[in-house]
């Protein structure tokens, strides 16, 4: 029986070696960041050696880095409380504080005419699509693009970025929010004054330091041309089914996306029983995004795109990474294939 094929990484990337050494190693300091002692300067050493691995990968130097407990926490912690205008292509963490007031077009760009008072994402998670961010936004969603793609918060124009470790190959339950330094923003969080003010509470020093591992790894990736790869296994993927499955629809083939993104659409067959066929098959798939797991619905995505409900409901996302090869790649195209017309003759 061959292993299974993990085509997921758009909701968590496997966790990196650098990462977990780094955890591994800070599980060891006894001391708390917030105390003066030796042991206490030491935990804050490594906390402060992984906000500057952060702040260099992500290119904000000079700039605050803000651990949270993730880009969810994030999001609240730069939107709460203001009046922001945002799109329903954006992740539920942003939704929750903002209007669906950005129309958005059917090749998934949104339009943004006021960009102070306006959160948008760097790229979609669902479908890869890649945003043109106008300067002067109040906010930027830089998730899933951080680590993929060349973009250094310092020239993005954003007042704001939120980031997030798994998805870059660190651990779960760690991320940022990212500003110009010295912004003045409302802690939610209060007690110690932890985070520059920003975010009381004891930090995750050992998943802060397998954050700051994981970016550093991430960017020397990046600068490496590992991503150019993914991007060719990615492209070998859709060509061998659109080769068979010709009713295929791939959604944003022809923008700018995530180099390992392949949002696609086989109508007739719902996304979620596309997920489990190919469970059963060895492949790790999504019809979505992770954090809507469970819940079965149209993509909010591709109907704000203009899709009908029908044809948003049988999308499935496959998302790869550095360590995906070739032959993954095509073993899942001939089962995905096979599942497809199985599913077809069904239906004749």
């Amino acid at each position: 029986m061959k292993p299974r094929v993990y085509l997921d990484w758009n909701a968590t990337a496997p966790l990196r070696p650098e990462a977990r050494d780094a955890m591994i190693a800070a599980m060891d300091l006894a001391g708390n960041p917030s105390s003066v002692h030796a042991e206490g300067r030491a935990a804050k050493g490594l906390v402060e050696r992984a906000r500057a691995q952060v702040a260099t990968a992500f290119g904000a130097d000079g700039a605050d880095v803000v651990f949270t407990s993730g880009a969810t926490e994030a999001a609240a912690l730069a939107c709460a409380g203001r009046e922001l205008m945002g799109a329903p292509v954006e992740h539920d963490a942003v939704r929750a504080w903002v209007s669906d007031t950005l129309a958005v077009g059917a090749d998934g760009q949104v339009a943004v005419d006021d960009p102070g008072r306006s959160v948008l994402q760097l790229a979609n998670s669902e479908t890869g699509i890649v945003q043109h961010l106008p300067q002067g936004l109040a906010v930027t969603d830089a998730t899933q693009g951080f680590g993929k793609l060349p973009v250094a918060f310092n020239w993005l124009g954003a007042g704001m970025a939120l980031i997030s470790a798994h998805k870059l190959g660190g651990p779960k339950g760690i991320g940022a929010l990212v500003m110009p330094r010295g912004t003045d923003l409302k802690a939610r969080i209060l007690g110690g004054g932890q985070e520059m003010g920003r975010r009381s509470g004891t930090e995750n020093v050992i998943g802060i330091a397998g954050f700051g591992a994981a970016a550093e790894a991430a960017a020397r990736d990046l600068a490496g041309g590992v991503w150019d790869r993914v991007s060719g296994i990615r492209n070998i993927l859709e060509k061998a089914i659109e080769a068979r499955a010709k009713s295929t629809i791939f959604v944003g083939k022809d923008a700018e996306r995530l180099p390992n993104t392949s949002c696609m659409i086989a109508p007739g067959w719902k996304g979620e029983t596309q997920v489990m066929a190919m469970d059963l098959a060895g492949f790790a798939i999504s019809a979505g995004s992770a954090c809507s797991s469970g819940k079965v619905r149209a993509s909010q995505v591709l109907t704000a795109m203009g899709y009908d409900a029908e044809l948003a409901g049988a999308a499935v996302r496959i998302s790869i990474g550095p360590d995906t090869t070739e032959d993954q790649v095509l073993r899942f195209a001939e089962a995905w294939c096979r599942g497809y017309e199985r599913h077809l003759s069904r239906g004749a």
